[in-house]
């Protein structure tokens, strides 16, 4: 009976977890379709490839982009493969980045 409770108690904090995780990816992800002017699954498509390139994981990535969306402040190991991922689907350069000749 003990077992149950404990292992119940733990899929609940992981159904948690996984809800708040797909909330950041979600918001994040709208971010990207905003700035990219970009549909929903090249925004996913895009925290995907930037995840990819950087190694880091994607709900990190998302967090990234959020944080951005705040204070205007993006690492430039993500800027760049962010910027890049964005050229694949659409012109817009991230805002306030230096423009490539």
């Amino acid at each position: 009976m003990v077992e149950e409770i404990i292992e119940l108690r733990e899929a609940v904090d992981q159904l948690k977890e996984a809800v708040t995780s797909h909330a950041v990816v979600d918001q994040a992800i709208g971010m990207v379709v905003a700035l990219g002017r970009i549909t929903p699954d090249e925004g996913w498509a895009v925290l995907r490839e930037v995840s990819q390139l950087t190694n880091i994981k994607l709900r990190n990535i998302a967090e990234l982009v959020l944080i951005w969306g705040r204070n205007g402040d993006l690492p430039s190991d993500i800027r760049a493969p962010l910027e890049e991922a964005l050229d694949k689907y659409g012109p817009t350069e991230i805002p306030g980045a230096l423009s490539h000749p």
